[in-house]
């Protein structure tokens, strides 16, 4: 990567597959391709088990289903536009 080049926004969303919570982590997954599709420059779905569900934006956790509960989509949305995007406006939730 040279000195110019934008930096890697990886989001990835650990999800459990005993818990069968695929179709909520794809859910939110086309979620926030869809809200930072300039921004993010890969999202990563990975399975796990242990009634994991679990949002990193480069490896840093942003959500926790363990301490937090299940996630509204627009205070993942907040989380990982702190870390990608400060400035960008999230428009109805943000108000």
């Amino acid at each position: 990567m040279t000195e110019l080049s934008s930096p890697t926004r990886r989001v990835e969303i650990e999800y459990c597959t005993q818990c069968r919570w695929l179709p909520r982590a794809a859910w939110l997954a086309q979620e926030l391709l869809t809200t930072f599709e300039t921004e993010l420059t890969e999202l990563a779905l990975k399975p796990g088990k242990g009634g994991i569900f679990v949002v990193r934006v480069d490896d840093e956790v942003v959500w926790d289903r363990r301490e937090q509960g299940f996630p509204e989509p627009t205070a993942v949305k907040q989380a990982v536009r702190d870390r990608v995007a400060p400035g960008k406006s999230l428009g109805h939730p943000d108000k």
